[in-house]
């Protein structure tokens, strides 16, 4: 029989406990563990998990060392996890796994939990261990089922999610955390996910992209935690669960059917023992591990009386802490104050409304009567904030609008000091919360219901409207350079949008507001979401400006072009017909904004095949730019390369050339040589030395605007998609089918998903991808490809159009490999037919 290894008992621990009185039942009750664990740690026979060596710290007031926890008695600490994470994160992570956690478990690598854990967390256990049985009961099964820790608003469901993830990591290698509150936070959470997780996919533009990065990440990886918070919208939140992997899922909602989705784990309020034991290590009357025998009998009442008096609601007894805490007027006076306010306050917010309890609207309601008799701009500052995004408010919506945000809080957001002393004093009582490293704000969402319902209509609607103007003076025009600022702004936008279509709010502020929000969100390849935008904006526009301001010919015109882009090229044209006839009234014929209308009405019918049509209104353009913004501006740059363009597709390639080049160095000198415009402009001078025959002077120009599509846009942004197909084209054409295959193939994918199966540009990729086939003799993949391709041009471009013409040729020539010579002779002479009416018109011309 093996003899038992030889162990040295912990006399420090020992000690520590006999000098307090304190027996092993007490110190295991205390830390959530048991009396035969302890005496194994006093015996030396083990030592205590990093969890329970903090706690045992936090109990006895001492360090490691001093209770003899460290393996081998030496003097260690243990390393920090490396997250890849910024500084001021990594200072919010847990301690690392020590000598004593056994070698199997997983290293925690990855962690973006945004809180810091509570040093006041206070039971929860038969929750906590629910939750944890219940996670790692199905370990072997291929995905556990999802755990939704449910609750009334401010029951405590994300300080429990933060405890859990503290208390448990050593059994992960990555915890994840997203806000769900809404699909853009969690979609703003995925994408800093997967930047976090350095997924390939990390810079894509189309976020349904980056959302399948994620969940393919969580489907192929394992020991992993994700959290995530506030999922009221649970049907929402299942697009973004994966359906595999290995991993552990953990919602917090209020919602109290959770079905299919996840099992229902309630959290209960406190009972007025756990919550006055809560309240008083929160107002720093009793120590954090000290017995509460160490309070005096009065002390002890009175917060049994709070806590019974709130309900056990940790959200309103941390609340009345703060309170108590920052006014020093003691556990008796608060209950003064309170009975003093209850009438009052139950009339605010009635016990009927379940998710906006009624003792955390009497302690917000008390803080801010401190706040406004404290500080008046404070008191406006809270009521501005009130109507924003809870998450992430910019500080310089404040200080960038603040001649928007009324008297009293236009003088404190001028001045920095004054400024630092309203969010002070809003800090005091928890109702603020700044984040200094990222220049933001966050105020609670039931605090915002809470100050909003405390308003008449009257007000509430001063306020939503000063929301409205200060958001617009900060969000950008929503060109590249601004895109950074825009997404900054964007989820504060949204709500400001909501807000106008809620509360019907009618002037021009709000129509421009709108309006830059659908100009980003179209660059970055959102139209549905920019068109409903824009639509909004017009309507508000022709109310409030009238239906032939300027203003309005502008959002026309961003419209149409947001049509073109879809590839719906009668309503585009329609459109920028009538912001051409405003502008030319309203501004005069030679006006540079009539001239972007003229760019785009002849960039739409050239796109139609109306060539002479759009020339003079190309030539027009360029003149008025010239004269007006001088013959280096990026417009300047821009008539040209669509001048080339048209000429290009006529196959005027001597006169393209000239115009190309000249445009390509006027954005290379204006904008750098990383600008998306640039892209455009190289891609254009490579596809004119590609019809040439000119290989070699062409893929170098492909590959550069390839590279700087990478490095600007989104890896399924349409404009990659572009640079993609016609590098695959030129590789098809030099014989290189290997590497002409896979860009084929992505680009059509893209196309496809971001555009939309019968968009006229999926036609090329078709036709591209076909040809490649055809040039290898694989008739029979090619076939279907070409004949939809055909199909498409015919349906988007009408029967006679020169790309249509292109098509027939291409089925044609492919019919005849495949012996069906009847059909292909029969599309041959339609194909004649279309040439020869354009040759007629350029004779005519």
């Amino acid at each position: 029989m093996k003899k038992s290894e030889q162990t040295t008992p912990n006399a420090l621990l020992r000690h520590a406990r006999d000098q307090r009185g304190w027996s092993r039942e007490y110190v295991a009750e205390k830390i959530g563990s048991d009396p035969k664990s302890l005496g194994r740690w006093e015996r030396g026979v083990t030592f205590p998990q990093p969890y329970y060596r903090q706690k045992l710290c936090e109990l006895f007031e001492k360090n490691a060392q001093e209770l003899g926890l460290m393996p081998g008695g030496a003097d260690k600490t243990d390393k920090g996890i490396d997250s890849g994470l910024s500084p001021r994160l990594q200072g919010t992570l847990p301690e690392a796994s020590g000598a004593s956690q056994p070698p199997a478990a997983p290293i925690l690598s990855i962690w973006n939990v945004p809180y810091r854990r509570n040093p006041f967390f206070t039971g929860r256990e038969a929750a906590l261990n629910a939750l944890h049985a219940a996670l790692t009961h199905g370990k072997a099964i291929a995905l556990t089922q999802a755990q939704a820790i449910s609750g009334l608003g401010g029951v405590g469901k994300t300080q429990t999610a933060v405890e859990y993830a503290y208390r448990y990591h050593d059994a992960y290698k990555a915890i994840l955390w997203a806000r769900a509150d809404s699909h853009e936070t969690l979609v703003s959470d995925v994408v800093s996910m997967v930047t976090l997780l350095k997924l390939p996919e990390k810079d894509e533009q189309d976020q349904n992209r980056v959302l399948d990065a994620f969940k393919r990440w969580l489907q192929e990886n394992d020991d992993w935690l994700l959290i995530l918070d506030n999922a009221d919208d649970l049907m929402m939140v299942n697009d973004f669960l994966p359906s595999l992997g290995q991993g552990h899922i953990l919602l917090t909602t209020r919602e109290q059917v959770t079905g299919r989705i996840a099992q229902r784990i309630e959290i209960e309020k406190m009972e007025p023992e756990e919550g006055a034991l809560f309240l008083l290590r929160r107002t720093h009357k009793l120590a954090i591990g000290a017995p509460r025998d160490n309070v005096s009998y009065t002390y002890w009442n009175k917060a049994i009386d709070i806590s019974r008096m709130l309900d056990g609601l940790p959200l309103a007894l941390d609340q009345a802490g703060a309170y108590i805490e920052q006014t020093e007027c003691g556990l008796a006076g608060y209950l003064d104050r309170y009975q003093k306010h209850r009438s009052v306050l139950l009339g605010m917010r009635g016990p009927s409304v379940s998710d906006h309890p009624e003792p955390v609207a009497t302690t917000w309601a008390l803080s801010f009567e401190k706040v406004q008799t404290a500080n008046l701009a404070a008191a406006d500052l809270l009521r501005f904030c009130a109507f924003l995004h809870p998450d992430a408010i910019p500080l310089e919506i404040i200080t960038d609008g603040a001649s928007e945000l009324g008297p009293l809080l236009e003088i404190a957001a001028a001045d920095l000091i004054a400024l630092d002393m309203a969010i002070g004093e809003l800090r005091r009582f928890s109702l603020l919360r700044r984040d200094p490293e990222n220049q933001i704000l966050n105020i609670h969402r039931l605090v915002q219901a809470v100050i909003k319902d405390g308003m008449d209509q009257d007000t509430q609607r001063r306020w939503a409207e000063r929301v409205v103007r200060a958001v617009n003076r900060v969000f950008p025009d929503g060109t590249f350079e601004t895109w950074q600022a825009c997404e900054r702004c964007l989820p504060q936008a949204q709500v400001c949008a909501a807000l106008i279509k809620q509360r019907d709010v009618l002037f021009e502020e709000a129509g421009q507001l709108l309006s830059r929000m659908a100009t980003y969100l179209q660059e970055r390849a959102r139209y549905a979401e920019a068109k409903s935008l824009y639509y909004q904006a017009l309507e508000i526009c022709e109310k409030t400006l009238g239906p032939e301001d300027s203003k309005v010919a502008q959002i026309l015109d961003a419209l149409a072009v947001l049509y073109f882009y879809q590839g719906k090229y009668s309503q585009a044209e329609s459109i920028e017909q009538r912001a051409l006839a405003i502008r030319e009234k309203v501004l005069g014929l030679d006006h540079p904004d009539v001239a972007d209308s003229l760019n785009n009405l002849a960039t739409i019918c050239q796109e139609q095949g109306k060539y002479t049509q759009a020339e003079p209104l190309f030539q027009r353009a360029l003149d008025i730019w010239e004269r007006k913004l001088g013959p280096e501006h990026r417009y300047v740059a821009s008539a040209l390369s669509n001048l080339g363009l048209l000429y290009y597709v006529q196959g005027k390639y001597a006169e393209a050339e000239p115009l190309y080049i000249k445009a390509l160095s006027l954005n290379e000198q204006t904008l750098g040589l990383e600008h998306p415009e640039v892209a455009y402009k190289l891609h254009n001078l490579a596809m004119l030395y590609r019809m040439q025959g000119r290989y070699v002077e062409a893929e170098p120009l492909f590959v550069r605007a390839l590279l700087v599509r990478e490095q600007a846009l989104e890896p399924d942004h349409p404009d990659m998609a572009l640079s993609l197909n016609n590098l695959g084209g030129l590789y098809r054409l030099q014989g290189k089918y290997d590497q002409a295959e896979p860009l084929l193939l992505r680009a059509l994918s893209i196309r496809e998903s971001k555009l939309g199966l019968e968009h006229h540009h999926v036609s090329y990729s078709l036709a591209d991808l076909g040809l490649l086939y055809y040039a290898q003799d694989k008739y029979s993949a090619a076939e279907p490809l070409l004949r939809r391709a055909l199909a498409i041009r015919k349906q988007v471009l009408g029967s006679v159009h020169p790309d249509v013409a292109e098509a027939l040729e291409n089925y044609a020539d492919l019919l005849q490999k495949m012996n069906r010579q009847g059909e292909s002779a029969e599309l041959d002479a339609q194909a004649r037919t279309i040439r020869a009416k354009y040759a007629e018109e350029d004779k005519i011309q």
